[in-house]
């Protein structure tokens, strides 16, 4: 394979990467407690909190906690939707995205 036909194929390769991340930055993800839900873009920003039921504030620190276990939850959803669609990219470069 020449040179020329290699950077072509490189090229391709990076646009092809480039759409799909650009995709995953744009899709929702929601993630979720047992009474809090959160939906983050595959940037992971933060769109919105969802509280389900009332909670007093006796149950703040309770509350807290399940704030941070949704949020995880959604971050792990997009790191697995970038390993899925990516990993064929990276494999091999641990922290391309």
């Amino acid at each position: 394979m020449n040179i020329q036909a290699m950077m072509k194929q490189a090229q391709k390769l990076q646009k092809d990467m480039m759409d799909a991340k650009g995709k995953i930055d744009e899709t929702i993800f929601e993630g979720s407690s047992s009474i809090v839900s959160v939906q983050m873009k595959g940037t992971k920003e933060l769109i919105s909190v969802n509280i389900t039921e009332t909670v007093d504030m006796e149950d703040k620190e309770m509350l807290e906690d399940m704030i941070v276990v949704a949020i995880n939850d959604a971050m792990k959803k997009i790191d697995q939707e970038v390993e899925d669609k990516l990993g064929k990219y990276t494999q091999g470069m641990p922290g391309l995205f």
